[in-house]
C-alpha cells in the first residue's frame, strides 16, 4: 500500500482517535490538528501535531502552510456543546469548516475529505435513502443546519478538490464513552446505574429507530476513500437498526413506548433549565431523519466489522463502567473534574 501524508483536523476526538490507530497501522504520515495537544502515547505518539483553531479569525492563513505538501486533509473538527451559545458552533462549524477548505485549495491539496453526517439529510422517518437524498438538513436542530450549510458550501470547491463527504450514523466506540456522555447527557445523569437491569425497562419509543457505527469501522471507511482517491458522498452505518424489537432483544426487555412530543418537551425544558446539554433539536433528529443505505461504501470494498446493536451494548457497557481513554477529550467521565480541563 502507497504511503499517504494525511492532515487531520479534529485528530484527538473519537472519530480523529479511531482514525489515527488505523493510519499508524498501515504506514501512513500522520499531521494531527486540534486545540490542545495529547500526551505522547499511543495512537497519538504516531502524529506530528498542530494546536489550532478553527474558529479563529486567522485559521485560513494558519493552516495554509500545515497543509502544504500533504496527500490530503480529513476534515473531521467539529463543536457540538455549548449548544446555549449559538454562535460559538457556527463559528467552528460553518466558518472553521470553510477555512479548512480554503486551505487546502491554497495549499494544492489534491483531496479533502469532509466529515458530514446522517444529519445533514431532510426528513424521511422510516425511509431508507441512499446518497441522493436531498441533503438540506432538520430545520429545527443546529447540528443539521451546520453540517448541511457545509455541505452547501462545499460544492464551490469540487472545480479544484477531490472532495468526498461521508456521512456516518451515529458513531461510538467504548474509548469515548465519557465524551459522548459529557456531550449527550452531561454531568448530573447516574451513568453507572446504565446496565442491563434499568436498560431492560427503557420507554424505547415505537416511532424510532437508530442505526450505530463503531469509530473503528468508520475509520475504515476514511482510510479507503483515502486510498482510493473517491469523490462524492458515502454514507457509512451497520445493521441491522435498532427499534423497540431490537431493543428488546438487546437488553431482555422493554418498557412502554414514549411519544415523541413528550420526549420532545421534556428535552427542551430540562435544556432550558442547563439540567442536560442536549436540546430538542436532537430529538427531531432522532425521530425524523431516515435510515441510510451504505451500498455505495461498500462498492470500495468496505463492510462494517460489529453490528449495530453490539456496538450500541459495548458502548453503554463501558459509559457504565466510565470507560475513557488518553485524548484531551476521551478523558473517563468522573463526578468532579478540575476546572482547568
Amino acid at each position: 500500500m502507497t504511503s499517504l501524508r494525511v492532515v487531520v483536523t479534529g485528530a484527538s476526538g473519537n472519530v480523529g482517535t479511531a482514525l489515527l490507530r488505523r493510519l499508524a497501522a498501515d504506514g501512513h504520515s500522520i499531521v494531527g490538528i486540534s486545540r490542545r495537544k495529547p500526551p505522547a502515547v499511543a495512537p497519538y505518539a504516531a502524529a506530528e501535531w498542530v494546536e489550532a483553531d478553527l474558529s479563529a479569525a486567522d485559521a485560513r492563513e494558519r493552516l495554509a502552510p500545515v497543509f502544504r505538501g500533504a496527500d490530503a486533509v480529513v476534515h473531521l473538527a467539529w463543536l457540538i456543546q455549548p449548544t446555549h451559545d449559538r454562535e460559538a458552533l457556527r463559528r467552528t462549524n460553518q466558518d472553521g469548516s470553510r477555512a479548512v477548505a480554503e486551505a487546502t485549495r491554497d495549499a494544492g491539496v489534491r483531496q479533502l475529505v469532509h466529515m458530514s453526517s446522517i444529519g445533514t439529510y431532510a426528513a424521511a422517518p422510516g425511509r431508507t435513502v441512499d446518497e441522493s437524498w436531498d441533503n438540506t438538513g432538520i430545520p429545527t436542530s443546529w447540528y443539521s443546519v451546520d453540517k448541511a450549510a457545509c455541505e452547501a458550501f462545499l460544492d464551490a470547491f469540487e472545480a479544484d478538490l477531490a472532495v468526498a463527504r461521508v456521512r456516518p450514523t451515529l458513531v461510538l466506540q467504548e474509548d469515548a464513552a465519557g465524551e459522548i456522555s459529557r456531550y449527550f447527557l452531561g454531568r448530573l445523569v447516574p451513568v453507572s446505574v446504565l446496565g442491563r437491569p434499568l436498560l431492560r425497562f427503557g420507554p424505547w419509543p415505537k416511532a424510532l429507530a437508530v442505526q450505530f457505527v463503531h469509530a473503528d469501522d468508520v475509520a475504515a471507511a476514511l482510510e479507503v476513500i483515502l486510498r482510493t482517491g473517491a469523490t462524492g458522498a458515502f454514507n457509512v452505518a451497520s445493521d441491522p437498526p435498532v427499534d423497540r424489537d431490537v431493543f428488546r432483544q438487546v437488553f431482555g426487555g422493554i418498557g412502554p413506548s414514549v411519544p415523541k412530543p413528550v420526549v420532545r418537551a421534556a428535552a427542551e425544558l430540562s435544556w432550558r433549565l442547563h439540567l442536560q446539554p442536549t436540546d430538542a433539536g436532537w430529538v427531531d433528529l432522532g425521530f425524523d431523519l431516515p435510515l441510510i443505505s451504505t451500498d455505495r461504501i461498500r462498492g470500495l470494498g468496505w463492510s462494517p466489522s460489529r453490528p449495530g446493536p453490539e456496538v450500541l451494548r459495548a458502548f453503554l457497557a463501558a459509559l457504565q463502567d466510565r470507560r475513557g481513554g488518553a485524548g484531551p477529550l476521551l478523558y473517563p467521565r468522573r463526578l468532579l473534574r478540575r476546572l482547568a480541563r
